[in-house]
C-alpha cells in the first residue's frame, strides 16, 4: 500500500511538472475581445417619473424591434509593453427613438506604452475627431482569491475603481505578462482577459488569443485629429453639454474610459 501511494504521488508530481513546462508565457500576440452592452438596462436608467409617460411606450416599442444585448468586436495587438486596441468593422448606430449612448459605442483606436505610461487614443466626440495624448489613468486595484478560466488561460479576479467612482471587475492572467487590457484598462500584473463595469451594464471578454510574433512597426499610435489632453477633452465636452448636466456626466464618463 505504501508503495502504491508513493507511486501515485510521484506520478502526480511528474504530471504537474510536465504541465508547468508546457505553459508558454506570451509576450507578443493578438487578442480578440467581444464587448457586450445591455441596451435595455441603459435605456431603463434614463426613464424617470418626469418622462415616463412618453418614454415608457417608446421603450416597449424599442424592445419589440431590437435585442437586449449589443455586441461589438475588437482586437488588442501587443508586443512586450506596447498595445494597440482597434475596433473591428464599422460601428453604426441603431435607428430608433433612443440615440445610442456613448458607452454603447466602440469608436476608439487606442495606443498604450506601458513603460512610459503614454496613452494616445483617437476619439470621435459628436462630429469631431480628437487625438487624446496624455498619461494613462490611475486605477485603484484590489486583489481577490476568485479564479476562472478564460479562453484557456487561468485568470485571477481584481476589483478596481477608475475616475474616482466607476467600479469594475477584472480577470487577468499572468501567463501573458503584459499589464494591458481592452480600451484604456491596465495596471494588473498580467493581461486583462475579462472586464465588467456592472453599474454601466458593459463588459469585455477575450474570445480568441493568438500567440504570434508581432513586428514593432505594427504597434503605432493612431494619427489624424485635433490633439488634446484629458483636461482639454473634459472642458470641450462640458462646453457642448453645458445645458444638460445629466448628459454631460454620462458622456464624459464614457469618453474618459
Amino acid at each position: 500500500m505504501k508503495k502504491l501511494i508513493l507511486s501515485i504521488c510521484i506520478l502526480i508530481i511528474v504530471n504537474c511538472s510536465t504541465y508547468a513546462q508546457n505553459i508558454r508565457f506570451i509576450r507578443s500576440g493578438i487578442i480578440t475581445y467581444q464587448k457586450t452592452v445591455n441596451m435595455y438596462a441603459i435605456i431603463q436608467r434614463g426613464i424617470t417619473k418626469e418622462n415616463e409617460t412618453f418614454f415608457k411606450p417608446a421603450f416597449e416599442a424599442y424592445k419589440q424591434q431590437h435585442p437586449q444585448f449589443k455586441e461589438l468586436k475588437s482586437t488588442l495587438t501587443f508586443r512586450n509593453n506596447k498595445t494597440l486596441f482597434t475596433p473591428i468593422g464599422n460601428v453604426t448606430s441603431i435607428m430608433s427613438f433612443f440615440n445610442d449612448p456613448q458607452i454603447s459605442m466602440q469608436n476608439n483606436v487606442s495606443y498604450t506604452d506601458l513603460d512610459t505610461k503614454q496613452f494616445i487614443s483617437k476619439k470621435k466626440v459628436f462630429d469631431d475627431i480628437y487625438l487624446l495624448n496624455d498619461r494613462v489613468q490611475n486605477i485603484k486595484w484590489k486583489f481577490t482569491d476568485e479564479v476562472r478560466d478564460i479562453a484557456g488561460y487561468p485568470c485571477r479576479r481584481a476589483n478596481g475603481i477608475i475616475l474616482d467612482s466607476v467600479y469594475m471587475v477584472a480577470f487577468y492572467t499572468d501567463k501573458i505578462p503584459v499589464s494591458g487590457g481592452p480600451e484604456s484598462f491596465h495596471g494588473l500584473p498580467g493581461m486583462i482577459l475579462q472586464l465588467a463595469l456592472p453599474h454601466e451594464n458593459v463588459s469585455w471578454i477575450a474570445t480568441k488569443i493568438e500567440d504570434v510574433n508581432i513586428q514593432p512597426d505594427s504597434i503605432l499610435p493612431p494619427k489624424d485629429g485635433t490633439i488634446i489632453n484629458y483636461k482639454g477633452l473634459i472642458d470641450k465636452l462640458k462646453s457642448i453639454t453645458k445645458d444638460d448636466a445629466k448628459s454631460e456626466s454620462t458622456n464624459l464618463k464614457a469618453l474618459l474610459l
